[in-house]
């Protein structure tokens, strides 16, 4: 019995420091980074009032970004008038957005110092998230109004032609690139459901 628990002891000992390298190695290496959650590209998009992915629910649903139309200005046959407009609205999210970045990242930054200082309790902890939770949020209404407002400037037919020039039309099913594996691109777009 006694040699039952010693190899058992052996084995449950011998594969731990496996299990715990496995369980590790995600986060090896930010460790080093200045906010924990946040890598330098993070930091530098925060600062750049860039997008951030926040207005996908917009963009992916029909509402283009300040952004995208002045890149997309004369295949979407912009009116003087409408450029002018979309041009304001983007300098608008801007600065706001850099802004809301900054307080953001400061957020963010805080919650790193108090972890990395010690002695948190659970309510400063939720003062934390909270106030880091509220600068997400109002950076992601600065990005998502934006699209609202821009929405406003077009016509119906230069959104769709939008759409298609960033490719959100195109059936991803209907046609299989050449090169492509078309069992796995089926697959992954969902074209057998």
């Amino acid at each position: 019995m006694r040699r039952h628990i010693v190899i058992g002891f052996a084995a449950s000992v011998l594969s731990t420091p496996v299990l715990a390298d496995d369980s590790h190695a995600h986060y090896a290496g930010l460790e080093s980074r200045d906010i924990a959650t946040l890598s330098e590209s993070d930091i530098a998009d925060l600062e750049a009032g860039r997008g951030w992915g926040f207005a996908l629910a917009a963009e992916l649903n029909g509402h283009p970004g300040p952004a995208h139309v002045l890149e997309h200005a004369e295949d979407l046959g912009l009116s003087p008038e409408q450029r002018t407009r979309v041009e304001e609205i983007f300098t608008a999210m801007q600065v706001e957005a850099i802004a809301a970045g900054t307080v953001f990242i400061a957020a963010e930054r805080a919650l790193d110092i108090a972890f990395s200082n010690g002695g948190l309790d659970a309510a400063k902890l939720e003062t934390l998230v909270s106030a880091a939770g509220q600068a997400r949020s109002n950076l992601r209404f600065v990005h998502l109004s934006r699209h609202l407002e821009t929405l406003e400037v077009l016509s119906a037919q230069q959104v769709e032609r939008y759409n298609d020039l960033r490719g959100y039309t195109d059936d991803p099913c209907a046609q299989i690139p050449e090169g492509h594996d078309s069992e796995m691109l089926r697959r992954h777009n969902g074209c057998d459901r």
